[in-house]
């Protein structure tokens, strides 16, 4: 008995945290279901949704300078801090919510192209690693402010469909950065 409620509260609990995000992917888009947070944190009336969405790394070095690095970056979208008004939603609100995701692969693609560039081992890594992420993240925050801004929240249907084209020439021009 005490074996079976060992292997319930561990699957639970890998529910719990594998649940919580999702992986960028080319052909897997948001759907409404993926806003999971009932908690409306924007006092802005044009904001119907909200995506958290950004990338985690993970970094396997050595105390050796010269020793080879690997850093595999990921985005993600975290179910548990996204949100939707269920009373505006559409799906033409999905598909500014899906570019936020978009643009945090975008600047995902050129992490990555800054760092299989720059960072070869692991004293490389000690050394111009933070830089870099912290470069590439401001320039990231910035454009995702941008977007908001230019395309009001989505309500600006002509800058919305200028992004949109933007958004996926730029997926495309960095596309050998995919994740592997």
């Amino acid at each position: 008995m005490i074996v079976k409620w060992i292997m319930l509260i561990c699957l639970t609990a890998a529910g719990a945290v594998f649940g919580q995000k999702i992986n960028w992917k080319e052909d897997q888009k948001l759907v409404w279901d993926n806003f999971k947070s009932s908690v409306n944190r924007k006092s802005n009336p044009d904001v119907v949704a909200y995506t958290h969405c950004g990338w985690e790394y993970s970094v396997v070095k050595s105390t050796n300078p010269k020793s080879p690095v690997t850093i595999e970056i990921t985005t993600i979208f975290n179910e548990d801090k996204s949100w939707k008004d269920v009373k505006r939603i559409n799906d033409y609100v999905l598909l500014h919510e899906q570019k936020h995701f978009d643009i945090a692969e975008i600047f995902a693609r050129k992490l990555r192209k800054e760092v299989s560039e720059k960072v070869k081992t692991s004293g490389d890594f000690d050394k111009t690693f933070k830089s870099i992420y912290n470069t590439i993240s401001t320039e990231y925050r910035n454009y995702q402010i941008s977007y908001d801004k230019d395309t009001q929240h989505g309500m600006n249907k002509e800058k919305q469909a200028e992004y949109n084209a933007a958004i996926s020439e730029q997926l495309d021009n960095l596309k050998s950065y995919k994740a592997s």
